[in-house]
C-alpha cells in the first residue's frame, strides 16, 4: 500500500515513469513516507545511508556507475544543508543526481517550529532545476503537482532539487497503486552531420590543432607543459576543448596562449577555462573527440605527430624512473599491477581523491578515471566510490589520501558494501600536498593546523566496520598488499593502507620532475 499523500504518488509515479530506478535514503520521519513509497514500488531500489552528507557522493557515484539518475531522499531541516557539497560537485560534474527533501508546511517555516527552514532554494545556486511541490486538493493543483515534478526531471544537465511539503498525519498508508502519471518528454539536442564535419574539418586544417579533454584525465600533460617550457613551437594556435576539469595549473595557463579555443559539451554553457574561446559546440564530446582521432589515423598532422614524440619520450622517462617506498611508488606499482591483470574485464573502475593521489593518477594511469574535480572538494571522495560500488558487481577501487579517508569515513559504515570495493589508502600523517607549495613552508602553522599532522590509522574503523584490513611500512609489505586488493576475493570491502613519510614523499615527487629535465 503507497502513501495517501498525492503529491506523493505523484512523485513516485513520475520517477518510475522517467526511468528512474535507485534512491539513496536516510532515516527521518518527515521523510518517512516518501520512503515508504520507494521502498513499495518494485521498480525502485532503495540504498540506506545515515549519514546525509555521505549519502549524497553515494548518489554522484551511482550516477557516475549508471549514467542514469538516481535520487537521494532527505528528511527537513539541516538534513538538507548536507546534501550541498555533493551538490555542488554534481552540479559542475553535470550528473543528474535528484534530490528529494521533505519539508514542512510553508505556514511553519520560521515559527520555532523544530526541523524548519527555508527549503526551496536551499541548494541555489547548484541545481539546475528546484521545485517545491503543492500538496493537490483538485484537479488543477494536480495538474500543477505533475508539471512541476515532469520540469525537474526533464533536465538532463546537473542535479535538480524537488522539495515535497507534507502536512501531518503523515504515516497513513491507504493508496493500493499509484496514479497513472502524464510524462513530458523532450529531444535532446545533438551534433548534426554537417556540425560534426565542420569541427573536424576545422581541428584538421588548422596549422598547430590541439584536442585537450578534460575530467577524468590528462596523463602526463603536466610534464609536457615543463619540458616544452617557452618553446612556441608547441603552442597551439586551435584548441578542441572537449570538457571536464583539468587537473594541472600548469597546462591551463600554457593553454591560455592558444589563439582560440572550440568548447564541445552537452548543455552548451560557456566555460572560457583557457581565456581564448571562440566558439562553443553542443553536443557529445566523446563523439567529437571519436571521429577527430579517427581523421588523425587516415591523416596524420605533423603538430599532432610532434606532441605525441614528446609525449613518447617522456613515457620512457616516467619508465626509467623508479621511486623510492612512498605514495608514488604505491600508485605506480597499482598501476602497473592493474593494467596486468588477465581476468580484467575493462569495466572495473577506478576512483582517485583529490590533491596527491589525482595527480600521480596523471602520472601512472593508462585508463580513464573518475575523480571529484567538479569543486574539488575531499569530503566525499570515499563515498563516491563506494556508491558506484553498490550498483554495479564490477571491482571498484578507490586511491586515497588520508586526510580525505579520514574525513569522509562514514562511507564504509552501510551494510550494503560488499567485497567489490578495494581502497589504497596512503597514509602520510598530514595533507602533504601543502608541502609542495612555494613559501608556505614559513608558516610555523603549516604542518599542524594547514597541513592537519596527526597520527591517526585506519585499523580501527575497518575493524568496527567489518572492513578487511591490512597495512604496509615498506616496498615488500606494500607490494604484497596491492597484489591482495587486486588478487583476493571477499565478501567485505577491502583497505590496503600504505604507511610513508611526508618527508621522503616530496623528495620522490621533486626528484621525479628532475628526472624529465
Amino acid at each position: 500500500m503507497f502513501s495517501e499523500k498525492p503529491s506523493i504518488n505523484i512523485l513516485t509515479a513520475l520517477l518510475v515513469k522517467h526511468g528512474i530506478r535507485h534512491a539513496v535514503v536516510c532515516p527521518g520521519s518527515r521523510n518517512a513516507p516518501i520512503v515508504h513509497n520507494f521502498n513499495e514500488s518494485p521498480d525502485i531500489t532503495c540504498h540506506p545511508v545515515t549519514d546525509e552528507r555521505s549519502a549524497g557522493f553515494y548518489a554522484l557515484g551511482m550516477t557516475q556507475a549508471l549514467q542514469q539518475p538516481v535520487v537521494v531522499c532527505v528528511t527537513s531541516g539541516t538534513a538538507l544543508l548536507n546534501l550541498l557539497p555533493a551538490v555542488a560537485e554534481a552540479y559542475y560534474q553535470h550528473r543528474q543526481v535528484v534530490v528529494v527533501s521533505a519539508d514542512r508546511p510553508a505556514a511553519w517555516i520560521d515559527q520555532l517550529d523544530g526541523q524548519t527552514l527555508p527549503q526551496p532554494t536551499a541548494l541555489a545556486p547548484f541545481v539546475c532545476r528546484a521545485v517545491s511541490l503543492p500538496e493537490p486538493h483538485d484537479a488543477e493543483s494536480r495538474w500543477h503537482c505533475n508539471r512541476l515534478v515532469n520540469e525537474a526531471l526533464l533536465v538532463k544537465c546537473g542535479p535538480v532539487h524537488i522539495n515535497v511539503p507534507i502536512t501531518e498525519p503523515l504515516f497513513r498508508f491507504s493508496e493500493a497503486s499509484l496514479p497513472d502519471e502524464r510524462v513530458i518528454d523532450c529531444m535532446p539536442a545533438d551534433i548534426s552531420g554537417s556540425t560534426l564535419s565542420h569541427v573536424c574539418r576545422m581541428f584538421m586544417q588548422a596549422r598547430r590543432p590541439m584536442l585537450i579533454a578534460g575530467q577524468p584525465m590528462n596523463p602526463l600533460m603536466d610534464e609536457a607543459v615543463m619540458m616544452v617550457g617557452d618553446d612556441e613551437a608547441y603552442v597551439p594556435d586551435f584548441v578542441l576543448y572537449t570538457g571536464g576539469a583539468i587537473v594541472s595549473k600548469r597546462l591551463k595557463h600554457f593553454l591560455r596562449k592558444a589563439k582560440e579555443t572550440w568548447a564541445v559539451n552537452r548543455t552548451g554553457e560557456v566555460n572560457d577555462t583557457f581565456m581564448n574561446l571562440t566558439h562553443v559546440v553542443q553536443g557529445d564530446p566523446d563523439v567529437v573527440a571519436d571521429m577527430v582521432r579517427f581523421n588523425l589515423e587516415q591523416q596524420p598532422h605533423p603538430f599532432v605527430s610532434q606532441w605525441q614524440a614528446l609525449l613518447a619520450v617522456i613515457r620512457q622517462k616516467v619508465g626509467a624512473y623508479v621511486p623510492a617506498y612512498s605514495q608514488m611508488a604505491a600508485v605506480r606499482y597499482f598501476e602497473q599491477q592493474f593494467s596486468r591483470q588477465p581476468e580484467r574485464t575493462g569495466r572495473e573502475a577506478v576512483h582517485y581523491a583529490n590533491s596527491t593521489a589525482i595527480r600521480l593518477a596523471n602520472i601512472y594511469a593508462a585508463h580513464a578515471v573518475y575523480c571529484n574535480r567538479g569543486v574539488n572538494g575531499i569530503e566525499g571522495s570515499l563515498s563516491t566510490a563506494a556508491g558506484f560500488s553498490c550498483v554495479t558487481a564490477e571491482r571498484v577501487f578507490c586511491v586515497i589520501g588520508d586526510l580525505s579517508f579520514f574525513y569522509d569515513q562514514n562511507a564504509l559504515w552501510n551494510r550494503n558494501l560488499r567485497g567489490n570495493l578495494r581502497i589504497l589508502l596512503m597514509n602520510n600523517g598530514k595533507g602533504a600536498i601543502f608541502n609542495m607549495l612555494p613559501g608556505l613552508e614559513q608558516s610555523a602553522a603549516r604542518d599542524t593546523l594547514v597541513a592537519a599532522e596527526h597520527h591517526t590509522t585506519a585499523e580501527g574503523i575497518c575493524r568496527q566496520n567489518a572492513v578487511c584490513y591490512r597495512q604496509a611500512t615498506n616496498m615488500d609489505e606494500m607490494c604484497e598488499g596491492i597484489d591482495w586488493l587486486l588478487t583476493e576475493n571477499p565478501e567485505r570491502p577491502m583497505v590496503l593502507e600504505v604507511m610513508t613519510d611526508a618527508a621522503v614523499d616530496e623528495q620522490v615527487y621533486r626528484d621525479y620532475f628532475a628526472s624529465l629535465r
